[in-house]
């Protein structure tokens, strides 16, 4: 019975190619679902044999470790080169966006705060 091995609910394209191209290197049968069109399922990568589950979660875990320490230090050399996105940087490129949050922000929070002192007096 296949297992599941990656669900791509999240998953960006270039990690699902990745892992789509180790699989294949070791051998591994394995086979892709597809997500819903209305967003109930998300897809995912299957192993086909019950027996490659603990060995494809032994490579994933490897993979995903490696996948996170470049991803720590592309952060840091963003940071180091000053290439990081910081609030004010967004509010540079994009002021509209940043105040239409922030307003809905501060509207979320009147509401939750507001309406029960006005409808429980």
């Amino acid at each position: 019975m296949a297992k599941l091995l990656l669900n791509l609910r999240n998953v960006p394209e270039d990690e699902a190619d990745e892992v789509r191209a180790w699989l294949a290197e070791s051998g591994m049968e394995f086979y892709e679902t597809q997500p819903s069109p209305w967003g109930i399922s998300s897809g995912g990568i299957w192993l086909r044999e019950d027996a490659d589950i603990v060995r494809g979660k032994e490579m994933m875990a490897q993979y995903q470790a490696g996948r996170r320490q470049r991803a720590l230090a592309e952060q840091a050399d963003a940071r180091a080169e000053g290439r990081q996105e910081t609030f004010s940087s967004l509010l540079r490129q994009r002021p509209l966006y940043v105040i239409g949050m922030l307003a809905a922000i501060v509207a979320i929070i009147v509401l939750t705060l507001g309406l029960p002192y006005l409808f429980l007096r």
